[in-house]
């Protein structure tokens, strides 16, 4: 069994394990990336199928992520933003909540539609404005759960409906048993930016944190164990090892905790279907939530996918996704199912709709309960470090801060 000497290991070529490698690169350190699966990006990849791309898990990019402008040149992204709001089905009907600072011109038609009153908009400010003092947030003295601080703060009827259904889209979770804090972080960065789909796919994204890496990336590499051996380390892979001084366990929240002794994070699933059509959709480029008192089905959120971003499918085809939660053991709604609630959140007939793919994945996104801890321990002994969502918020601003931290962190002990 050959062991070969190395300066740092990184295990895990997803958004944190990427951001780590490319600043220890950039300050000079000898890095090698290993990598499990068959391409970078960890939880963030893209199938291509048919012309049409298909991210696994629906993702969007906030381009308000501090951290996302630090670490990548946002125009070679080549952004397709949604519009600026949230779609809603009603009972009768559907209407658009509009983001009130990017077109405040149409806020007061916004109003006349019915759905929001003055109580409401009170209530909605008591319940964000903590929003303002993101520093306090952060701290997560004061939070509570998220259900907890909506009927703190009066937020009841549609509006309570559309956040919580739009909310637990993003965090993966219904129950609004999570945190407070972290929900107000996450409206803080929908008020100053609008999500947006990278022409490339969200695999764009890894792709541009790899591109000074490629050399150093070692594809279907699984790490098994991490020993300590002698100042640093050596870590097997089945067929081998290495002998590293420094050792960065990127893996997901799961693995990671398997590899370097960590607790392991309760974590959220999702299920994501994608479909395709040859007819014209209405729907314009909006995230749609079903905001009826009695939702007909599981699906979170809704959307047409090439109405917001054309590059995501063939010209004169069009792309639709829609994602629902797995059941704590793991099961997911039968596609029929979450077909049939999409077409009804859209207002539109969906059984001429093909699916292209069905992405199940079990371990999307770690949970994020009261109190908020956004900076948990990076370092675990001398020259062994983890970075990760599970590290900071789950969140691709979370992986990025993290990834970054964890290389600082080490560059700063190197001296």
């Amino acid at each position: 069994m050959t062991v070969d000497d190395i300066d740092v290991l990184v295990i895990g070529a997803g958004l944190a394990g990427l951001r780590c490698a490319g600043v220890l690169a950039a300050a000079g350190r000898d890095v090698t990336v290993w990598e499990a699966a068959d391409d970078i990006g960890g939880r963030v990849r893209t199938d291509v199928i048919d012309g049409f791309r298909c991210d696994r898990g629906f993702q969007v990019l906030n381009p308000a992520y501090p951290e996302l402008s630090r670490a990548v040149d946002l125009e070679e992204l080549a952004l397709q933003p949604f519009g600026a709001g949230v779609a809603v089905r009603r009972e009768r009907g559907a209407t658009v909540w509009v983001h009130p600072l990017r077109v405040p011109q149409k806020v007061p038609a916004m109003l006349a539609r019915g759905g929001l009153g003055p109580r409401d908009l009170v209530a909605l400010a008591r319940w964000a404005g903590p929003a303002l003092r993101p520093g306090a947030l952060k701290s997560g003295g004061a939070d509570t759960t998220l259900h907890a601080a909506l009927d703190a703060a009066g937020v009841r009827g549609e509006l309570r409906r559309v956040i919580d259904r739009f909310l637990a889209g993003v965090v993966l979770d219904d129950t609004g048993s999570g945190s407070n804090a972290f929900a107000l972080l996450l409206a803080r960065m929908f008020a100053l930016g609008v999500p947006a789909l990278p022409a490339g796919g969200m695999a764009a994204l890894p792709r541009r944190l790899a591109a000074g890496l490629h050399d150093r990336i070692s594809l279907h590499r699984t790490a098994v164990d991490i020993r300590r051996d002698g100042a640093g380390f050596r870590v097997g892979d089945g067929a081998g090892a290495v002998r590293a001084a420094e050792v960065v366990v990127a893996a997901d929240p799961v693995t990671a905790a398997g590899l370097a002794g960590l607790p392991t994070p309760d974590m959220h699933g999702v299920v994501t279907d994608w479909w395709a059509t040859d007819e014209p959709q209405s729907a314009p480029p909006m995230l749609w939530v079903d905001g009826r008192p009695e939702r007909t089905g599981p699906v979170l959120n809704a959307a047409v996918i090439s109405a917001a971003a054309p590059t995501y499918a063939p010209p004169g085809r069009h792309l639709i996704a829609a994602s629902a939660l797995l059941a704590r053991d793991g099961a997911a709604p039968a596609e029929e199912i979450t077909r049939r609630h999409a077409a009804a959140i859209l207002s539109t007939d969906g059984a001429g709709w093909e699916l292209l793919i069905r992405h199940r994945i079990p371990a999307a996104l770690p949970a994020q309960p009261a109190p908020l801890s956004v900076r948990r321990r990076v370092r675990l002994d001398d020259g062994l470090w983890v970075c990760g969502d599970h590290r900071d918020t789950a969140s691709i601003q979370g992986a990025l801060v993290s990834g970054r931290r964890t290389a600082e962190a080490l560059l700063k002990r190197a001296g």
